[in-house]
């Protein structure tokens, strides 16, 4: 006898509704959910939070279908008021859907009225739940509603982003609020490195405008703002606009051999980074390699590195090694990773930088005849650490970037979920001071060592801004940055030098000086700013590396 086939099990109409409403979800099908909704309510069909909140989901979201908006809007509320009516109460995402709702209607005040009274739900609000209220009102011109919710985003303890402060900037400059453009441009500068192109339109389009000219203060003290540009770490003094009179507005490059914006030819700075902060950041690295790594294995690497920390360069050996292999006879160039390790030593006055590369990827060299001489010689000057077997070495070699304040060489964007872990705004701006990176064109290495600058916004002694704008690559010196000046200021102050080469094309400068020479100075300046104990190496403690050999 064959198994007898079970017995399908006859749906409730409550199940009916949830699987079909489920599916309405998928295919984002709102016409079928509010048909499906209108007969569930006829059927008086026990409706759960899970069913308002897809309801809620599907009619915000069709709100930009013109097609769609009114039938959403309607519905939509209709929805809410009968999920508040039989006592179900509402969580973020039901608040968030709402507050979307009223915004597409245009009505700013009964978004943000959502918001505020999530207390008494027991809820927090997140970025999203308070975005089409502050949105709403920018879109408006309404800006002092616009600052009532970015007060209450900062009490409950919501973060701005870009998109927000750029809204808040647009609607400042709109409304010729000159001291919140001011103090929004600083809050752009705390938040991101680059500025997206809509936000540098709009930072543009204010400087351009009559406002603008006219703000200022024309007996500015000096020595008080070279005071606060000290004080702040470099690249900005906070203490208001300087000067009066048009604003000049260029997009322009910066020459990294001489750190000068090739409009202006002011020099931009290298801000400073927080000891105390870079600490932290070492320290959070460290704690989440100790959660996805065998503790000990990686408590290990930390006292090693304790008794190592000279290393002015920490080197991804996998990145390197395995660059532009992807053909038929690739595999893991050693002599692209040894090209790396002897660049890094001629130009950092012959100290030797650190290798980490996995223990499996070592163990591969070790037993190559060919390769092997070459890791002994490693050994044995201390340039190899290799990773236990089943670690990843990414958690080795950032930490010991980070925790050496040194250079890293990598290719690697760290973008991956690991780096994800640590969202820290200053993980891009640490990236930005201490990564190299690399090519070899026709065998022939050559090291893109960081700028000499920070790309970031800046804002000078004499009241120019400098705001750099993001692009594809994010990187220096093909970056397009905003030139700001007022020729009047910047004439009167005699600050400014004006001797650089200029192409008559947007004022993109050619090189003065090579890049190799640009790149050795930098490594020599970078050298000065770290706390780095230098020094011979004497007797050392071996590495993990050392101590496998001889089982290799």
């Amino acid at each position: 006898m064959g198994t007898p086939k079970k017995i399908k099990k006859k749906q409730t109409p409550e199940t009916q509704f949830h699987s079909s409403l489920t599916l309405c979800s998928k295919h984002k099908d709102l016409p079928s959910a509010i048909s499906l909704y209108e007969s569930a309510v006829s059927q008086k069909t026990h409706f759960n939070h899970h069913h308002f909140n897809t309801l809620l989901y599907l009619c915000s979201n069709s709100v930009s279908d013109p097609s769609l908006k009114q039938l959403a809007l309607d519905n939509g509320f209709r929805v809410f008021d009968q999920m508040l009516s039989i006592g179900t109460l509402p969580n973020e995402a039901t608040i968030t859907a709402v507050a979307r709702l009223a915004a597409a209607k245009g009505d700013g005040d009964y978004a943000f009225g959502l918001v505020k009274g999530m207390d008494k739900y027991n809820v927090l609000p997140r970025l999203r739940t308070c975005d089409p209220a502050l949105f709403c009102f920018c879109e408006k011109l309404e800006a002092e509603k616009a600052y009532e919710v970015e007060e209450h985003m900062g009490m409950v303890g919501v973060s701005l982003e870009e998109p927000e402060i750029a809204a808040l900037l647009k609607v400042s400059a709109e409304t010729g609020n000159g001291e919140r453009v001011y103090g929004y441009l600083h809050k752009l500068r705390n938040v991101v490195r680059c500025v997206g192109e809509s936000t540098a339109k709009i930072i543009e389009d204010w400087f351009l405008g009559g406002v603008a000219c006219e703000l200022g203060e024309v007996n500015w003290d000096s020595g008080g703002v070279k005071e606060a540009v000290l004080r702040n770490g470099g690249g900005w003094h906070g203490q208001g606009w300087i000067g009066k009179g048009v604003w000049d507005v260029r997009r322009a490059n910066a020459d990294m051999s001489s750190s000068q914006c090739c409009s202006c030819g002011e020099r931009l700075v290298c801000v400073d980074i927080d000891c105390g902060e870079t600490q932290r950041f070492a320290e959070s690295v460290a704690a989440l390699a100790m959660e996805r790594e065998v503790k000990s294995n990686f408590s290990e690497f930390q006292d090693w590195l304790d008794k190592h920390a000279e290393y002015e360069a920490i080197v991804d050996g996998a990145n390197i090694g395995l660059y532009q292999q992807n053909f038929a006879d690739g595999g893991f160039s050693l002599s692209q990773l040894d090209a790396v390790v002897k660049e890094l030593y001629n130009k950092s006055g012959e100290k030797w930088p650190l290798v980490v590369m996995h223990n499996r990827r070592f163990r591969g060299l070790v037993e190559n005849p060919s390769h092997r001489k070459l890791i002994e010689e490693w050994m044995d000057k201390g340039i190899l650490y290799a990773t236990p077997s089943g670690s990843n070495d990414d958690w080795y070699w950032l930490y010991a970037a980070v925790k050496l304040k040194c250079l890293l060489v990598t290719n690697d964007e760290m973008r991956d979920h690991i780096f994800e872990l640590l969202g820290s705004s200053f993980f891009l701006k640490w990236k930005d001071r201490h990564q190299v990176r690399y090519t070899f064109v026709k065998g022939n290495l050559k090291l893109q060592m960081p700028p000499p600058y920070s790309s970031v916004i800046q804002e000078s002694e004499i009241g120019s801004w400098h705001v750099p704008v993001a692009d594809d690559s994010c990187q220096e010196p093909a970056r397009t940055w905003l030139c700001i000046t007022r020729p009047s200021v910047s004439k009167a102050s005699g600050e400014v030098s004006h001797n650089l080469e200029t192409s008559q094309k947007g004022g993109v400068c050619r090189n003065l000086e090579s890049p190799d020479s640009c790149a050795a100075e930098f490594v020599a300046s970078h050298n000065e700013k770290t706390t780095v104990v230098t020094g011979k190496r004497k007797e050392r403690s071996p590495s993990p590396s050392q101590l496998n050999l001889s089982s290799a």
